[in-house]
């Protein structure tokens, strides 16, 4: 049977909404929808599956391992499994994406950057 769900039924946290597939009759994804401000993102985080990043208004510069990539409205982003990533809306207007999560739930490891720069110096 199809369900319909409204952004405004799934949690909310400050600039996005999560879909967890778990929660919706064991649907095998979920995903994040994103409306970031200039300066916001994530901070730095690897998932044991892929993450793929749809960008549909603006523009951000995502962290993936060792590289920086600009993306903008129209892109798509792949972060591969276990490879630590980030994004921050780098644009003067609002980002709007979907991250999907080849998982039915959320599974995040968060790290401390500033453990990681100190390790780099």
């Amino acid at each position: 049977m199809a369900q319909v769900i409204s952004r405004e039924e799934l949690p909310f946290d400050e600039y996005t909404w999560e879909f967890q597939g778990q929660s919706s009759g064991n649907t095998q994804v979920s995903f994040i929808i994103v409306e970031a401000k200039p300066g916001q993102g994530p901070r730095l985080h690897s998932h044991p599956y892929e993450e793929i990043f749809i960008v549909q208004e603006g523009q951000a510069t995502y962290t993936v391992g060792d590289d920086t990539i600009e993306a903008r409205a129209g892109q798509v982003l792949i972060a591969p499994a276990g490879v630590p990533h980030k994004f921050v809306n780098s644009g003067t207007g609002i980002l709007r994406q979907i991250d999907i999560h080849a998982s039915p739930r959320f599974i995040t490891t968060w790290y401390d950057e500033s453990a990681a720069v100190q390790l780099r110096a």
